[in-house]
């Protein structure tokens, strides 16, 4: 049985066509029918279909027939984001092959390069496809050549298809039983390698999984190595991509297991599962999920504050790389102090609140995690600007610092040195690939890394230029905290983390910023930007105006001195309280423009 299987995945940068040619997968070998067929059928997130993007890795069941014999055919499509790539990474182990998509009209891109290389690293075998050969400015050729040139092999067995056409993808399933070996033998007892896991209401986690080493039947006691937690075996089987449900999942096999748990923090990528009675040791290369960036989630009335901790727990029940812990900040309330693998992790996560849970939220401005060294020693990390410390306590600074390689074609070199350079980074070798495109790689702090580089990337390179990073280590950092006070009182929300050499740029930007934004108050507001005890950039919003003697006519001129003597001693009360309701949409605005 394991002779006629075939496990592989398709690797590709964003928007390469990757779905679209699994699409085409499922349709010729008749794994769905056709009036079942949609787009992105392995996509079930309406995010995901929205944005043309792979955001959970979908496994998928074939049965294709080759030369007379029936093969079993297991993809897991992958997602293409550089902030899943320990994911992918780990769902590369579970195969034996990859499919390598590039795009006939964009050519290599860098997280293609970047994913390649661990799939040379984990020795898998490599079909080189072109994609999208029927587009009008497609240069097949031209990138077939350049294919072959990157991964030193002969033109000929780079092979060209369109996902949207059907053109092709039956020589990819052809080289895919040629080319990539069966399963390899496994150890002696039972190992089953995590590369994705789903939750339903009804049955709890459910893990999908890659069977290295002996059975796994309905009914069996099995563990978690990394967690420690035992389980019972609820039910075992393949998808197609639908759930159906077998007897048992054999060595070599892709498929899923319902565990019944339904506490968050036990199933993660990269675990291995085991037996009770014969454990087996854990398959190397696990790591637990770390967030790189943090942000804190307010929910806009106090009320809902038990349905967003609900909510994140339930999200967290399916993505273990999410973290949180409660906080309260004396302006915003009581909230959640949350981690992300990255900005596009965390735009997922804060639109799934949204969609699936119906909450309206005010999330802060995303930080990285700093490593402070104090005057008496003390060593502590932490990850919210409220707690870097202000008064001079800090003797050094540290923060996450990351490799980063760009892509992009030679006439826009000069902008993205100048991006570059304007980011802190320091660019190290730059490499000419064989298309003519320029590779340079750089060194950056994450902080720069999640202040717009990607988009303002898009923009100096009219969205030629890609993007792949891994992040490095710590280093040092010159840098402070910026506070935003309002009418003099301090709003935690507002305030960040900046490099001080951009500590009054980003001062005078937050004031006006602010001062546009703000609605006017009945006495005049201050907006004023903070560090180190002094203030660096002030404006003054005047006060709305309102005529309380417009409804008077006639009469001595006193009884409009004494309404306006009492309008004026309002405003003076109201300006010593200096309460100032921001509305939930300011808070938006500022994040989203940051």
């Amino acid at each position: 049985m394991a002779s006629h299987i075939r496990n592989f995945s398709i690797i590709a940068h964003i928007d390469h066509g990757k779905s679209t040619l699994a699409d085409r997968m499922l349709e010729m070998t008749g794994t769905i029918e056709p009036r079942h067929m949609h787009e992105q059928v392995l996509d079930e997130m309406d995010l995901e279909r929205e944005r043309g993007i792979t955001i959970k890795m979908a496994p998928v069941r074939m049965k294709w027939t080759y030369r007379g014999t029936e093969y079993v055919l297991n993809l897991i499509d992958t997602p293409g984001h550089v902030d899943f790539s320990y994911e992918v990474s780990r769902a590369l182990t579970a195969v034996e092959g990859v499919v390598l998509l590039v795009d006939a009209t964009q050519g290599v891109e860098a997280q293609t390069l970047s994913v390649l290389s661990v799939a040379k690293h984990l020795h898998l075998v490599i079909i080189p496809v072109v994609s999208k050969i029927d587009a009008p400015n497609a240069r097949t050729s031209d990138i077939a050549s350049e294919l072959a040139l990157l991964l030193q092999c002969p033109e000929s067995s780079v092979l060209l298809a369109s996902g949207k056409t059907g053109q092709g993808v039956t020589d990819v399933l052809n080289a895919v039983v040629e080319r990539i070996p069966p399963p390899r033998p496994g150890g002696a007892g039972v190992q089953g390698l995590i590369f994705d896991f789903g939750y339903s209401d009804h049955r709890g986690v459910i893990i999908y999984m890659r069977v290295f080493g002996g059975t796994i039947k309905k009914g069996d006691a099995l563990r978690f190595v990394a967690a420690e937690a035992d389980f019972i075996a609820l039910e075992v089987g393949t998808l197609a991509p639908e759930e159906r449900p077998c007897h048992e999942l054999v060595e070599g096999e892709i498929g899923y297991v319902v565990t019944g748990i339904k506490k968050p923090g036990i199933a993660s990528v990269g675990d291995t599962v085991t037996s009770v009675k014969n454990p087996a040791p854990a398959l190397a290369g696990y790591r637990a999920p770390t967030p790189v960036i943090w942000a804190s989630v307010y929910p806009e009335s106090q009320d809902d504050l038990a349905t967003v901790r609900q909510s994140l727990e339930r999200l967290r029940l399916s993505d273990s790389s999410l973290s949180f812990e409660e906080e309260s900040s004396g302006v915003m309330g009581k909230g959640f102090r949350c981690g992300f693998l990255g900005m596009l992790h965390l735009e997922i996560v804060i639109e799934r609140l949204k969609r699936e849970f119906n909450l309206a939220l005010v999330v802060t401005t995303p930080t990285t995690i700093y490593e402070i060294t104090r005057t008496n020693g003390v060593v502590e990390n932490i990850y919210s600007p409220a707690r870097m410390p202000d008064d001079g306590t800090a003797v050094r600074i540290r923060e996450l610092w990351a490799q980063i390689s760009v892509i992009s074609p030679p006439e826009y070199l000069g902008g993205v040195s100048q991006l570059l350079y304007d980011h802190e980074a320091i660019v190290g070798n730059t490499t000419t690939l064989p298309d003519g495109k320029i590779e340079q790689h750089a060194e950056m702090p994450l902080r720069e890394l999640m202040r717009g580089f990607f988009d303002r990337l898009k923009s100096v390179s009219s969205g030629y230029a890609s993007l792949s990073y891994e992040l490095q280590g710590l280093k040092d950092a010159d840098v402070v905290r910026l506070d935003v006070l309002v009418a003099e009182e301090l709003v935690p929300a507002f305030s960040r983390i900046v490099s001080r050499r951009r500590l009054g740029q980003e001062a005078e930007s937050m004031v006006e910023k602010l001062e546009k934004l703000l609605p006017r108050q009945m006495f005049e507001l201050k907006i004023q930007a903070r560090s180190g005890g002094r203030i660096l950039a002030s404006r003054r919003k005047s006060a709305m105006k309102k005529d309380v003697t417009q409804h008077m006519y006639g009469g001595d001129i006193t009884r409009k001195m004494k309404l306006r003597e009492k309008q004026k001693r309002g405003k003076k009360k109201m300006l010593a309280r200096g309460k100032v309701e921001i509305p939930h949409d300011v808070f938006l605005k500022v994040v989203k423009e940051n």
